[in-house]
């Protein structure tokens, strides 16, 4: 006889492709004890490499990174995970919100948020 009970504690994965180490840890401080399970990468290139191993429910994207713009990963995700969820966030590109929305980001947040902002961007997304 086998089990076929469905482990429904799995906790939703996000990722956070961020350089800047401390908004990476404002980000985990506001979402701890939220139930996810948190990733981080600080360029375009980790994060690819990320994708080859998984599939988060959910990606913070920055947009201004190390090796290129978050914009030009959104494509990239929308085809090999068309059912990830793209939050954009960005303190000094407000400019590219309708580029990002454009291409396919779900949401499009400008630094700074708050928890509840972030909170409520991550659940409305993912039910």
């Amino acid at each position: 006889m086998t089990n076929t009970t469905v482990d429904t504690t799995r906790k939703q994965k996000l990722l956070i492709v961020e350089d800047e180490g401390e908004m990476c840890l404002l980000i985990n401080l506001l979402l701890d004890g939220e139930g996810l399970e948190i990733e981080h990468v600080q360029t375009i290139s980790d994060a690819v490499e990320y994708f080859q191993q998984e599939a988060p429910t959910v990606v913070l994207l920055d947009n201004r990174l190390p090796d290129g713009y978050g914009i030009d990963l959104i494509n990239f995700i929308k085809k090999e995970h068309p059912d990830t969820r793209i939050i954009m966030i960005s303190g000094v590109d407000a400019s590219a919100k309708d580029v990002a929305l454009e291409n396919g980001a779900d949401l499009f947040l400008e630094k700074p948020f708050n928890k509840k902002i972030l909170l409520q961007s991550i659940h409305g997304l993912v039910g």
